[in-house]
Parts: C-alpha cells; sequence; structure tokens
C-alpha cells in the first residue's frame, strides 16, 4: 500500500542543521500517524518524533527544542529538521506510518529504507 522513502541524509558538522524528507507513493499520507525513528549502532530502534492526522505533534524529550517534525499532505511528503546537531545523533533515521491512529492504537503499515546521518565534531 503506501510506500515510503527518505531522501536529505549525509554529513554534517556539529552544531549545524540538517532536514530529512520522506515521500510516501501509493496511497495519500491525510489518513496516516507519521513518525521518524532512529537507530544508532549497537543501540535499540528509538522513537523521534511523530505528527498524527490532526497535525498534533510528540517529541522524545532530549531532543524537544532541536529537531521539528512536520508535514505537508499536498505534496506527500513528511519532514525532519535538524538543528544543532550533535555527534549523538549520528544515526540512520527512517520513517513509518500507521493507519488513522497513533501506535499502539494502530499497527506500523510501512517503513522507510532508511538514510544515514553521520554528525561530525
Amino acid at each position: 500500500q503506501v510506500h515510503l522513502v527518505e531522501s536529505g541524509g549525509g554529513s554534517v558538522q556539529a552544531g549545524g542543521s540538517l532536514t530529512l524528507s520522506c515521500v510516501a507513493t501509493g496511497d495519500t499520507i491525510d489518513d496516516y500517524c507519521l513518525y521518524w525513528v532512529r537507530q544508532r549502532p549497537g543501540k535499540e530502534q528509538e522513537r523521534v518524533a511523530r505528527i498524527d492526522i490532526d497535525g498534533n505533534t510528540e517529541y522524545a524529550d532530549s531532543l524537544k527544542g532541536r529537531f521539528t517534525i512536520s508535514r505537508d499532505n499536498s505534496r506527500n511528503t513528511l519532514t525532519l529538521q535538524m538543528s544543532f546537531a550533535q555527534l549523538e545523533d549520528t544515526a540512520i533515521y527512517s520513517c513509518a506510518a500507521s493507519h488513522t491512529y497513533c501506535f499502539p492504537h494502530a499497527s506500523i503499515a510501512s517503513w522507510g529504507q532508511g538514510t544515514q546521518v553521520t554528525v561530525s565534531s
């Protein structure tokens, strides 16, 4: 059904900014709760942020004030704006979607392939 593809990853200096995008095909994102998650080497997957169908957002406490999640339904695109990047932000970032409701009220229907972000000093 809905297929997700991330882009915008790469290298960024500590303290710098980077914007990630997730484009959906096969279905419109209007009726999906959308997520950014990341996985750092040797660590478990962690939730970065999510945005529901009404535009309400939720962030990991440690990332509040540095990361901003947004959605543009007209372009079928989910965005993550990263600011004041830290070395600990180095990870593979993936987007995901669940229909209508957000996890755990609905299961994850689709995952992107992930994009690498590397923060250097």
